[in-house]
Order: structure tokens, then sequence, then C-alpha cells
């Protein structure tokens, strides 16, 4: 029996600052199979360390040079081709250089009473959970339902 299986392998990064504000990514729903409000983050590269992929991608994406970014969790679930998509979480609040928006998206320092205003992505709010909650390290979609999912926090 194999033990192999097809992952896909991207991350997020939560970044704070040092007035409780998170950079939110607001991705174009004309443009993005999956769009509104998120943290951002994508994919990692072949042969690319995690941890170097959170630090290109947040580069990438919103113009900040990131340091020291801790894992503190991963959501992941099964696609429809049962591809298993892994997303690891990180977390920082030390940074350098200026916010700037990409291709990816708009971004902008939003501050947390504001983000349930937001068009946020799917299930924005539970995942947050997994970045503030100690207990917490995981969120599973178990089950695919007809518009959302079943899901799982360990």
């Amino acid at each position: 029996m194999s033990r192999s299986q097809n992952v896909i392998l991207t991350n997020m990064c939560l970044i704070e600052d040092d007035r409780g504000r998170l950079v939110m990514q607001i991705r174009d729903p004309k443009r993005y199979a999956w769009s509104g409000a998120a943290l951002p983050g994508g994919h990692i590269e072949p042969h690319e360390s995690l941890v170097e992929s959170v630090i290109r991608e947040i580069k990438e994406e919103t113009g900040l040079t990131i340091k020291h970014p801790q894992l503190v969790g991963m959501k992941h679930w099964y696609t429809k081709d049962d591809e298993r998509y892994l997303v690891f979480l990180y977390r920082t609040s030390e940074f350098e250089g200026n916010l700037r928006s990409s291709d990816e998206g708009e971004v902008k320092w939003v501050s947390r009473q504001e983000l349930p205003q937001l068009p946020l992505a799917y299930d924005m709010l539970n995942l947050l959970r997994v970045f503030d909650e100690d207990n917490l390290n995981e969120l599973f979609y178990r089950e695919r339902l007809e518009d959302d999912f079943l899901r799982e926090f360990w």
C-alpha cells in the first residue's frame, strides 16, 4: 500500500503591527476562484523551505519584509480531485518596508474590529481562531458539503 499522496503546499501569514492592526489582502472576485479579504500568502515552490516561502510570498504580495515568522498551525482539506491542500499558518509582528498592493490584490492595514464589516474570504473568522487561541493548531475541513465544509479544530 502506497503511503504517498498528492499534496498542494501553501502558506498564509498574519502580520500584526504595534497598534493591533492586521495586513489584509482583498482579492478580486472577477479574477480569482476564491476572493474576499484574507491574510496574504501563497504557494511553496519546489526546493524552497517553508519559512523561505512565506517570507518571499509576503514580500511579493505586500512589499513588506517579514522577520521571524512563527508557525502557529495549519489548515487543510481535500480538493475535488482528492489532493490534500495544506496551508501552513504563520504569524509575525516583525517587519520592514512600506505596504503596497500587487497583482494579487489590494493590501491594507485593518483593525480587528473592522474585520466583520469586510467582504471576508471563506471562513476567515474561523481561521483566525487558529492564530489567536493557544489551544488550537489545526483547522481541518473533514468533509465537503453542498455549499460548505464540515470543519474540525484541533
